[in-house]
């Protein structure tokens, strides 16, 4: 599908058909493309729960405000962002250890935490930030395979990380629900949108 046209046809589908499975080779396509998103030092301080299985969905469905999306959909991705993924023991370090020597290695993480680890403001914008930028590559990406989204922030952020068992430094950041649209249904025509006139300063 064109750019474009993948810019202007996503929208965020309230409802979903339930009949209608997403291919595993599918979702695995979408994230395989989507992960080419940017982060910091190209940490990819991030990872996806899929919620798949009815009983996933009922553990879900339960910490997200009870919306109708987390069952109907076929599966819904936690994104999950890590507050610690500067730390030297993230393994993408190890592809710099092959190109820097290990002075400069040792230069590039202290930097990166002196930018992100210097409190837990800078922990949770690190996390929040990076994760956010693969959540919306994967609605993209999706897009591209002819498959809908929807992205969901009114969630119970403290309740996914103890029912998903999400590690200390991680944090459910967003979840965001794949699938095709239920052609049965209506979605609200597409609200105007604030272009550059409107939202830029220029200085």
């Amino acid at each position: 599908m064109e750019a474009r046209r993948i810019f202007e046809e996503r929208r965020a589908v309230n409802f979903f058909d339930p009949k209608q499975e997403l291919e595993s080779s599918t979702l695995q396509a979408i994230i395989n493309l989507a992960v080419l998103a940017p982060s910091a030092f190209n940490l990819q301080p991030w990872r996806v729960i899929a919620v798949k299985s009815a009983a996933g969905k009922q553990r879900l469905y339960h910490q997200a405000s009870n919306q109708a999306k987390i069952v109907e959909a076929p599966v819904t991705l936690i994104i999950v962002g890590d507050r610690a993924g500067y730390e030297a023991g993230n393994p993408v370090w190890d592809e710099l250890a092959d190109m820097q020597t290990p002075e400069k290695l040792k230069e590039t993480q202290d930097f990166a935490r002196l930018l992100y680890g210097t409190s837990e403001e800078r922990r949770i914008k690190f996390a929040e930030s990076n994760a956010g930028l693969l959540a919306m590559s994967i609605m993209y990406a999706a897009k591209c395979f002819g498959v809908d989204s929807h992205p969901m922030s009114g969630i119970d952020f403290s309740g996914i990380k103890t029912e998903f068992s999400l590690q200390e430094a991680e944090e459910a950041v967003m979840l965001v629900a794949l699938g095709y649209f239920d052609h049965s249904k209506t979605l609200y025509p597409r609200r105007k949108r604030r272009g550059y006139a409107d939202i830029v300063e220029e200085a």
